[in-house]
Order: C-alpha cells, then sequence, then structure tokens
C-alpha cells in the first residue's frame, strides 16, 4: 500500500502552484475547472512519484494554522544531500519565507529544516 496523493485546499491556486514548481521541481498538470461548482485544481508530481493535490473553490474557511495544532502539520521534502537543504533553506528565507529551525540534525539523526511556505503552510526540507 501506498499514498496516492495528499491534497490541500489554498486561497490563490496559480501563486501555489509556481512556489512547488519553483522551489521544488514539481510538474503542474493541466487545471481542472468544474464550472458548476467553480472547483479547480492542480495535480502537482515530483521525480519519485509522489503527487500533491491542490485545489480552490470559492467560499473556503481560512483558520490559523498554528504551530502546536493537531492534524497535518508539514509536509517533507527529501532534497538528496545537506548542501541542497542548505541552499533550498537559504533560497528560501532570501525570498521571505520564515525559517523556523535549521537547517540542523536533530535528535533522531535528520539533517532538516523546517520553513512555513506557502499560505502559512509548514514544509520539512530534509536530506
Amino acid at each position: 500500500m501506498r499514498i496516492e496523493h495528499i491534497a490541500m485546499y489554498v486561497n490563490d491556486l496559480e501563486r501555489t502552484k509556481g512556489f512547488f514548481v519553483k522551489y521544488l521541481d514539481g510538474k503542474a498538470s493541466d487545471v481542472y475547472h468544474n464550472q458548476r461548482t467553480d472547483f479547480r485544481s492542480y495535480f502537482i508530481s515530483f521525480d519519485d512519484g509522489a503527487r500533491l493535490e491542490i485545489m480552490t473553490k470559492p467560499s473556503l474557511e481560512d483558520t490559523e494554522k498554528t504551530i502546536n495544532r493537531t492534524g497535518l502539520i508539514h509536509i517533507a521534502f527529501s532534497v538528496g544531500s545537506r548542501e541542497r537543504v542548505d541552499e533550498l533553506t537559504q533560497k528560501l528565507r532570501s525570498d521571505g519565507y520564515e525559517v523556523i529551525s535549521g537547517p540542523r540534525t536533530t535528535g533522531d539523526g535528520y539533517y532538516e529544516s523546517c520553513v512555513i511556505g506557502i499560505e502559512g503552510n509548514q514544509l520539512e526540507i530534509t536530506v
């Protein structure tokens, strides 16, 4: 068994698509648009076969995304090396995204950084 994809609602579909393409080398599908409901989505595919569906529709409820909430808390991306973790973390920081930890080696041996990315969603960047 494997997870087929993870989905997230966003306010700005095009900006979110651009984020995952620019920073994480995602490949976007063509946009899907249900004209009856005005639902729109893209599937973002990554080299290893993982997929993220980003979606939007009118009247989304946008609640505060605190770090200590229950539920899904972050999406982790493996970038292949410590150097790439450092580079991507610095690029995101330079582009105005908040780095909340790292890069560092965690107590369980991961080399990672955590960043508040697009629309306040937390990303973990790891080897």
